[in-house]
């Protein structure tokens, strides 16, 4: 398939995004606007960092224990390769770019990106505990779900709604630990 410009992505390439490949192919306009709409979703993270907690304690008030908090979904500080004295920064194009600013790159690197990611991580693996939980019901997606395993459904715990399950549920080692128990 051919991309703007009329490259074609390489054989090994073919489950990545393409975007170094085009992305000085494209109009100043268009990547000032591209940049802009990294940032929006920053009057956003209030609200989800709302309902990441909101999920959090809703697991925890049904009697989870062992869930993951986002701490664990963050890159421990001494990891980074830069710090501010040591920030690399690049050549812009002209003097206020700011690709030209340690200070930049370092709110990018070191807190915006890594928090951001491990927030949507963190919201995303509740998610999947909360929904191995209350819907042990297999999908051609289930799969992906084994992030979030968990010891027992709901279902599970009631030996009269377990007996109700596909067998392919009963034994699903995403909802129970131990399918025989």
């Amino acid at each position: 398939m051919n991309i703007q410009g009329g490259t074609k992505a390489c054989e090994s390439c073919t489950d990545r995004v393409n975007i170094g490949c085009h992305h000085k192919q494209m109009p100043v306009w268009s990547r000032a606007v591209g940049l802009l709409f990294i940032y929006l979703p920053i009057l956003t993270l209030p609200f989800v960092i709302t309902s990441a907690y909101l999920t959090y304690f809703s697991l925890k008030l049904v009697g989870a224990q062992n869930v993951k908090t986002w701490g664990d979904f963050l890159p421990a500080r001494s990891s980074h390769r830069y710090d501010l004295k040591s920030q690399i920064t690049m050549d812009g194009s002209f003097k206020l770019s700011m690709s030209q600013s340690k200070l930049f790159w370092i709110l990018n690197c070191t807190w915006y990106c890594p928090y951001s990611v491990g927030l949507f991580e963190w919201h995303a693996y509740m998610v999947k505990v909360v929904e191995n939980w209350w819907c042990p019901f297999t999908h051609d997606r289930k799969n992906s779900y084994t992030q979030g395993a968990i010891d027992q459904s709901f279902w599970h715990i009631y030996p009269e709604e377990k007996a109700k399950l596909h067998e392919d549920d009963k034994n699903n080692p995403i909802f129970t630990a131990d399918p025989d128990a």
